[in-house]
């Protein structure tokens, strides 16, 4: 069952699950995936979190300590979302030892609310750190404009960072940027930059399904053509522009100071059309140096079917530029695309952290014990 999922990790694309729960850590689904299935790391996001505590397992008895400390509903997410980051980096820490610090991550993502202020992000990056207090944390910041100095400033002050909701080849740019500006700063500080790590998230099957839906509203044979081509390559020109930027006289200069490159990673990797193949956003991406954080469910499918046949991205970026402009030749702008794609992608985490509160709220003043 796991070949597929071994030659992936073989071929130098680290395998990361993108869900945790309390369930997953404590009855050992987290360290057998560690096990078995080559999971070197974990992602998580509100929607995750909300999913996780509103389905209840196993964080009655923390809601009960809190709600008698009578704590308000904010104090007491994060208390619960920092305890299982904490736990699941403990059970990852054997796989960041082994890897020098390159995986055994996992990711908490900074409020969803704070994305378009930067000092607020950056405050929240340093509180969160501090709260997991593990060294194979990563702080997820969003690629907003507000958070790239963001990013740049927490790289400086040493903490590893996820970003995510990343869409657009312009807005990667600019992210490799914040990293580097971020090293440079560390370097000037005198900070050790071998220990400071960074993923970049380019989302993937989104790209798809909002190109798909506006080229069937087309309905030619041209736009049918054209479904299903663009988010593949739109993230294999990231990884064109990733090769770039860290090939650079600049990154030369922070490497020889022993610094990490920012790897590409692929996230929203599960298929939503039933007509693609379910494997499609890992089988497709294929290169090494990168990361793909997949659901359980798309995890199982490449290990049950996945083929994996060695590099499936360099070499392909002629092809790649073909496929989005032929979208574009069709009416479809590509940077309309993927910035309503970001505005949506932080509207949604919002929804769901929202959500989060309202869940952690209701459950806290069920257990809120009785007055006197």
């Amino acid at each position: 069952m796991t070949d597929a999922l071994k030659r992936l990790s073989d071929e130098g694309v680290a395998i990361w699950l993108d869900d945790l729960s309390r369930k997953r850590i404590t009855s050992g689904n987290l360290a057998e995936l560690i096990d078995q299935q080559h999971v070197v790391g974990v992602t998580t996001n509100p929607s995750i979190f909300q999913k996780a505590i509103s389905q209840g397992d196993g964080y009655d008895q923390q809601l009960t300590d809190l709600a008698a400390r009578r704590v308000t509903v904010e104090e007491a997410l994060r208390m619960i979302t920092t305890a299982d980051v904490r736990d699941a980096a403990d059970i990852l820490r054997p796989v960041y030892d082994a890897t020098q610090g390159q995986d055994g991550r996992v990711s908490i993502e900074v409020d969803p609310r704070l994305a378009h202020n930067t000092r607020a992000t950056v405050a929240e990056a340093r509180q969160l750190a501090w709260l997991v207090d593990r060294p194979n944390t990563l702080i997820k910041i969003p690629a907003t404009k507000a958070g790239l100095p963001a990013i740049t400033e927490t790289i400086g002050r040493g903490i590893s960072v996820n970003v995510t909701l990343i869409f657009s080849l312009e807005r990667y740019r600019e992210v490799m940027d914040a990293y580097i500006s971020g090293l440079e700063q560390a370097k000037e500080r005198g900070l050790d930059l071998s220990k400071i790590h960074s993923v970049a998230s380019f989302f993937v099957s989104r790209v798809d399904t909002e190109i798909d839906k506006r080229l069937d509203a087309l309905g030619t044979p041209e736009a049918k053509e054209a479904r299903g081509k663009a988010a593949l390559a739109n993230a294999r020109l990231a990884y064109e522009a990733f090769e770039e930027v860290f090939s650079t006289d600049r990154w030369a200069a922070l490497d020889k100071a022993q610094a990490n490159k920012q790897r590409p990673l692929w996230a929203s990797t599960g298929v939503k059309d039933k007509a693609y193949k379910d494997t499609l956003y890992v089988d497709e991406l294929v290169a090494p140096g990168t990361v793909n954080t997949m659901p359980e469910s798309t995890m199982e499918a490449v290990a049950d079917h996945g083929q994996i046949t060695g590099d499936t991205v360099r070499g392909t970026y002629d092809d790649a530029r073909a496929a989005i402009e032929a979208v574009e030749k069709l009416g479809i702008k590509y940077d309309d695309v993927v910035q309503l794609l970001e505005d949506e992608g932080v509207e949604k985490f919002e929804a769901s952290w929202n959500d989060l509160l309202k869940s952690t709220e209701a459950e806290l003043k069920r257990l809120a014990p009785s007055e006197g």
